[in-house]
């Protein structure tokens, strides 16, 4: 039976949980994933996991928060004056931001409260500070060339 090893590409189904089970990404609806182990394209958990992994095999892989999108961070929930919203904005929880830092890179927002004076954003991942829990399965492993 084949095993997957470094430089291969594999193939995979999965799905990802959080602590309290719920279901934050999968295969279900786009199919299988390509992933070439050994090149950090996953987080390395996956990677190490996946390595000696042959077709059909399961595997569950737990990530860390901090090994995942980090801690949520509260200095990253801001208040934004309606004022300095875009003029055709209708702010509503849910929506997304887009705003310049000082250092020139975008931070992303999401809107989770609109007040009279003020909009709270959040900029944090909307993963960030769960523990995520990775159910693999190798679907092909296609041999390095």
């Amino acid at each position: 039976m084949q095993t997957a090893k470094n430089g291969d590409t594999v193939l995979i189904e999965f799905v990802v949980r959080t602590n309290d089970g719920r279901v934050v990404g999968n295969t279900e609806r786009d199919g299988p994933q390509t992933v070439k182990i050994g090149r950090a394209e996953v987080f390395p958990q996956i990677d190490a996991a996946l390595n000696g992994m042959t077709v059909g095999a399961e595997q569950t892989v737990a990530v860390a928060a901090a090994d995942a999108f980090g801690p949520r961070r509260e200095e990253m929930v801001i208040q934004i004056p309606r004022e300095s919203l875009p003029q055709d904005t209708v702010p509503q929880p849910g929506m997304q931001l887009s705003a310049s830092q000082q250092d020139g890179s975008t931070l992303n927002l999401v809107i989770t409260e609109v007040g009279e004076q003020s909009v709270t954003a959040d900029g944090n991942h909307p993963l960030a500070g769960e523990d995520l829990f990775f159910g693999l399965t190798i679907v092909e492993i296609k041999d390095a060339a």
